[in-house]
């Protein structure tokens, strides 16, 4: 059995963690932290959880995470990096949810997060987690840095066409739309029921903290020179995400070719469904899952090529794709506790 520490696990992506760990066949949770809820029963929190989770919440100051195979960090940016070289030193392997570990660039990062990396060397081995584009490079890592949530439907909605070198690279649009548990669990008066019920709108236009993961990765997948607009939007719902990614196509191709030009990329890849051409795929089709969905539509036929990508942004966005680099580091099946069909209604 795995023995799993959880650091953060009272936020969303916490307790998702605690849903999937408490019911994965080779999973023992061991260590769950939390600095407020000390010695709190997570099911006392998490009702949902009862029966299932015994475990107490511990402060991290007492917690001993090094008794653990792996640490999967909750936290906001910056956390996971100040713990990970004593449990790396350990033997114990990370896998960080926030951003410390996703840009390659520590300038970048210092840039967008507003702190100063404290291990850029650790920064410079960390594998970026997205299984589906990077699973060897996952497979025998120590630390991962597991990807945002919208970068994960821009690269995974892209990468067959730039892989391919059918369309203009430098000119691809994201627009993107998540539900309020994206922003985490916290009191902030811009996410209250009041205020974000019955209302929709974009933020961070001018430049949001994915933007610069989402091309210095989806510039690995092409030759020439990427350029991305990328414009979020808050929904009034709970959790799911929906990206519409436009492409300019710069050859002559036909609607059943491209088609088949996704469906060959993701064929053997459990976690990718590439719908029939033409379809409009629901986030509620992917809620409670590690699922995604795409699908391609082409206005009259013309050059401009429209990818949809649902997905729950707290599962395939999130906690669902931590535990699936988690499977893959520990030689288990990738699909190991994560064959939770969507809910619906």
């Amino acid at each position: 059995m795995i023995k799993v520490g959880i650091v953060g696990g009272t936020g969303y992506t916490g307790v998702e963690l605690l849903r999937i760990l408490a019911a994965h066949p080779e999973a023992q949770l061991t260590v769950i932290t939390s600095r407020k809820e000390d010695n709190l029963s997570v099911a006392d929190m998490y009702p949902s959880l009862r029966k299932r989770v015994s475990l107490k919440f511990s402060s991290p100051d007492n917690a001993d995470l090094t008794k653990c195979d792996v640490v999967f960090f909750a936290t906001p940016h910056g956390v996971a990096m100040k713990a990970a070289p004593q449990l790396i030193s350990a033997g114990v392997k990370v896998i960080d949810l926030a951003a410390d570990f996703r840009l390659r660039d520590v300038t970048q990062f210092e840039q967008w997060y507003g702190m100063p990396h404290s291990c850029p060397d650790l920064l410079q081995e960390a594998a970026y987690g997205l299984p589906e584009l990077n699973r060897e490079a996952i497979k025998p890592a120590r630390i991962i840095g597991n990807p945002g949530c919208y970068p994960t439907t821009i690269q995974l909605g892209f990468y067959p066409l730039l892989k391919a070198g059918i369309v203009d690279g430098s000119h691809l649009i994201a627009d993107c739309k998540s539900g309020a548990s994206g922003a985490g669990r916290k009191a902030e008066i811009g996410l209250l029921f009041s205020e974000i019920n019955d209302n929709f709108k974009a933020y961070s236009a001018s430049g949001h903290r994915h933007n610069p993961e989402t091309l210095e990765q989806l510039q690995k997948m092409s030759s020439s020179p990427v350029g991305l607009i990328f414009t979020p939007h808050l929904v009034p719902m709970i959790r799911g995400m929906h990206s519409t990614l436009y492409a300019r196509l710069n050859t002559s191709i036909d609607n059943k070719t491209l088609q088949s030009l996704f469906e060959a990329a993701y064929q053997h890849e459990a976690f990718v469904d590439v719908m029939p051409f033409g379809s409009h795929p629901e986030t509620r089709s992917t809620r409670g899952s590690n699922t995604l969905r795409i699908a391609l539509h082409r206005p009259d036929n013309g050059s401009t090529l429209i990818i949809l990508v649902v997905q729950d942004n707290l599962m395939k966005g999130a906690s669902g794709q931590a535990v699936q680099c988690m499977n893959l580091m520990f030689g288990l099946p990738e699909t190991c506790g994560l064959a939770l069909l969507p809910v619906s209604p």
